[in-house]
């Protein structure tokens, strides 16, 4: 298989060298491939080496670890794509027509593997209410609003999702340079107000009504905000922020602290961009961002160890804060040598990390169908299946890759471009000028974005 070391979003392969732009976005591209690879190290743990998931993982959480490099990589690329398009329709056109294909695959595959219960089953919440389930898996907010996922790994795709609400709630509102400051109001409030907050208080109040109401709330607000007219737009912004942060720390499965710390960490991702190339709109207290890493290990530190945890609250690992700090730095570490030559490997995965992601729990159910109990198997048994199932995760992300994720983006593109030739007044410019990084950024976050990632 031929390894491109990037792919932009017109779908063609660059030089075998990437070139001088290429090259500025093939660091990205390896931090997404060396997520990836840490995610299904984390789930191949079960599977091959349950001695390192009760030696290690409590004190280094390796899914973590991956999910929070993406999400610092998707706070960096993903506001700079729509500042530089200007354009909220075509933002959203393109979100969807990159996340949902294969979502919907990948929720179709995860539906029949659990049906026939290849490794395990459906969960009981799923069929109890099955039209509440699937809207709120349709929304792809269904981890905040307290239904179980079909595929595990689908819980990060909720923050990914309030993300972008977030973000075209600030850019519809013409305060979307205040990144940093959101930041760190998200790192305090998780450090101070985290532990208090309470999980599922929404749904356990109207059940799943709550699935139906969050849905017409986002929907009516996305319509103000994408409608063209300047009127409506304020109040579908201030609709969406409402209810994003509603979600955030009123209903979170996984609880306030970590919800609000990876907000912190997105948005966190957003500023050191700005920081970086906004020179014409950077504020010396944007570079308060700094502190913001730091407010999110503290808070995770302080659910660990219990300091003024309310009683009966569930605590956090220590592996927590651990993998925080480490996804922090690998991120500063790559911004630092990014203009250094990579092994070619990581960028190919990064660009196939969607993929990646979302399938690779369908293999390693087989798999795991198949061993069993692997603590009696020896080294080299274990390292052969390990070395298969990679194999099997590869060939399958990089068909899925080929055949679903990059045709449905071409799709994206045309659609977008008619939105853009029917409403030609759709395009936002009113805030000035946006982030001044790398010109082709925007086709390239908006053509290859990994969504963040484990179980």
């Amino acid at each position: 298989m031929d390894i491109p070391p990037t792919v932009r979003q017109n779908g063609t392969l660059p030089t075998r060298t990437g070139g001088a732009r290429g090259q500025r976005l093939l660091w990205l591209d390896a931090l997404r491939g060396l997520a990836a690879l840490v995610v299904v190290f984390e789930h191949l743990l079960d599977a091959l080496l349950p001695e390192v998931r009760r030696s290690v993982s409590p004190w280094f959480d390796f899914g973590r670890y991956g999910v929070f490099v993406f999400f610092i990589v998707s706070g960096y690329v993903v506001p700079a794509s729509l500042e530089r398009r200007g354009s909220l329709r075509e933002f959203w056109i393109g979100r969807v027509f990159r996340l949902y294909p294969l979502w919907a695959l990948a929720a179709a595959l995860g539906l029949v593997f659990a049906l026939v219960e290849v490794f395990w089953g459906l969960p009981e919440a799923l069929s109890a209410h099955p039209w509440a389930s699937t809207l709120a898996h349709v929304t792809m907010l269904q981890d905040l609003l307290q239904v179980p996922s079909v595929l595990n790994v689908f819980w990060t795709l909720s923050y990914e999702m309030v993300f972008y609400l977030l973000v075209t709630a600030m850019f519809a509102a013409g305060v979307h340079r205040a990144s940093a400051g959101t930041a760190l109001g998200f790192g305090l409030a998780a450090l101070t107000l985290g532990v208090a907050l309470p999980a599922g208080l929404l749904s356990a109040a109207w059940g799943p009504g709550t699935v139906v109401a969050v849905s017409v709330l986002i929907l009516a607000g996305l319509a103000a905000v994408l409608g063209g007219r300047s009127g409506p737009r304020p109040y579908g912004a201030v609709l969406l922020g409402v209810t994003a942060i509603g979600l955030l720390t009123l209903n979170s499965r996984i609880g306030g602290v970590e919800s609000l710390a990876i907000m912190a960490t997105m948005f966190g991702g957003t500023a050191v961009h700005r920081i970086q190339h906004g020179e014409r709109d950077r504020r010396p207290s944007d570079w308060l961002v700094l502190l913001v890493p730091l407010l999110s290990i503290a808070a995770g530190v302080r659910l660990a160890a219990g300091w003024g945890v309310p009683g009966g609250r569930p605590g956090l690992s220590w592996g927590w804060p651990a993998a925080m700090g480490a996804a922090w730095l690998t991120f500063a570490l790559a911004l630092t040598v990014r203009h250094r030559g990579m092994p070619r490997l990581l960028p190919w995965l990064g660009v196939i990390s969607y993929s990646v992601y979302l399938l690779h729990q369908l293999p390693l159910q087989l798999a795991r169908r198949m061993l069993g109990d692997p603590a009696p198997l020896p080294a080299a048994v274990r390292a052969g299946w390990g070395v298969a199932i990679l194999a099997a995760i590869l060939v399958c992300s990089a068909l899925a890759y080929r055949y679903v994720e990059r045709p449905m983006q071409q799709v994206g593109r045309r659609v977008s471009r008619r939105s853009r030739e029917r409403w030609p007044d759709s395009r936002v410019a009113a805030h000035g000028p946006g982030l001044n990084g790398p010109a082709e950024l925007a086709e390239d976050t908006e053509g290859r974005r990994p969504v963040s990632k484990v179980a």
